[in-house]
């Protein structure tokens, strides 16, 4: 009985990670959390920016109010479920229970979790003045990292490139130090106020090697002018370190992630499960993916036919003249047109949210010429479909 409930446990925590970890299912019950929680990051952090506002603050307050607790309630009961679900993730499914909660409460988004509501519950529970560690609420911005791939993408751009960024940084610190020296030398006698020591002289130096110019501490002699204009030149290259190390980063890190994404995706096709992994790495190249969403329709009768469409997710409906066919995951289309010549004579749609993979007749021809395997498979089909698709007159 004991060993049952156990299993039952665990099926419970499986279910409810595969609902809040992001990527972990494609279940429409899924990605309905993820919206609403990502909703409710929005929705909580616009309603604390409009409480700054006294005039909003005063007409609102009991709107506002209600979002908060709303937010407080949602997402400590998310924490609690993540928290109690973390050895069911993939990361952590080898270790002990307690060992891999306490990695999830002590990883970036666990942290990120806990300060974004302990603030709160102190406050609420305790006579302290906890007014600052109220803006710790601003944190749950960040959660939106969980569900955005572009955040997720920069967050690992800024990891690979730290100590290329952290060069950077001393290299800026170092340009303070000189050009605060320099000028001091050369404006310490005529402005002994603002350049008279090199503490002094070290905000001027910052804000004129990161380009800001507040005005309020300029040079008056000659010399000191010749400095500044060499000293914003040095900022321009300085500062176009980061920006290039971080802009090729985090393209690479897109760039990553799309191959990752289309290379699981090939995975799943059962027809490409012959190819080496350097035929697939080839045949990437050609293929793009694209997302349909239930019920749009992905080619109509009479379309141009110019490409095949392999299902990487998803179900897709193909009306033939002769019947109806439906297809899912690892399966094709669009190759009765290849066969035949001429426009589409169906039309497809998909039933529910899909994601294909489309090569061009082209490329195609080219990959069946090299493949006798995979000629015979899509003839094979091309020949099935047709029994029920003529050819168009």
């Amino acid at each position: 009985m004991a060993g049952a409930e156990r299993g039952e446990t665990n099926r419970l925590r499986r279910r409810i990670d595969l609902l809040l970890e992001p990527g972990a299912s494609n279940a429409p019950a899924a990605r309905a959390v993820h919206a609403a929680l990502t909703l409710a990051i929005l929705v909580s952090v616009g309603a604390m920016i409009l409480r700054s506002v006294p005039q909003i603050e005063t007409q609102w307050r009991g709107l506002l109010l209600l979002i908060e607790g709303t937010a407080i309630a949602i997402f400590s009961v998310e924490y609690a479920l993540r928290l109690w679900s973390a050895p069911e993730q993939k990361i952590y499914f080898q270790m002990s229970a307690g060992r891999a909660r306490w990695l999830y409460a002590t990883s970036a988004f666990g942290l990120i979790d806990l300060l974004s509501i302990a603030p709160l519950y102190l406050a609420l529970f305790t006579q302290a003045d906890f007014t600052a560690l109220l803006l710790l609420r601003l944190l749950r911005y960040f959660k939106l990292a969980r569900y955005s791939a572009g955040m997720r993408s920069l967050l690992e751009a800024l990891k690979i490139e730290r100590r290329a960024l952290f060069a950077s940084l001393m290299l800026l610190l170092a340009a303070v130090v000189i050009w605060s020296a320099i000028m001091h030398l050369a404006e310490g006698k005529a402005q002994p106020a603002q350049f008279g020591t090199i503490p002094h002289a070290m905000w001027w130096a910052v804000v004129t090697l990161t380009t800001v110019g507040y005005g309020d501490i300029v040079p008056v002699t000659l010399l000191g002018k010749l400095i500044a204009a060499a000293t914003m030149i040095t900022g321009f290259m300085i500062l176009a370190l980061p920006v290039g190390i971080m802009a090729t980063a985090f393209a690479e890190a897109i760039h990553r992630r799309e191959f990752v994404v289309n290379w699981g995706m090939l995975a799943r096709v059962p027809l490409f499960q012959t190819l080496t992994a350097q035929e697939i790495a080839d045949l990437m190249q050609y293929l793009r993916a694209q997302s349909f969403p239930a019920g749009a329709a992905i080619f109509r009768k009479g379309d141009p036919a110019e490409c095949i469409y392999f299902i990487a997710d998803g179900e897709v409906e193909i009306e033939l003249p002769g019947g109806v066919t439906q297809l899912g995951e690892g399966e094709f289309f669009g190759e009765i047109a290849l066969m035949q010549g001429g426009p589409h004579n169906g039309q497809a749609r998909a039933l529910r949210p899909a994601k294909l993979l489309i090569l061009a007749f082209a490329d195609l021809r080219s990959l069946m010429d090299h493949n006798t395997d995979i000629r015979k498979r899509i003839e094979q089909a091309a020949a099935q479909r047709s029994a029920i698709s003529p050819p168009a007159p």
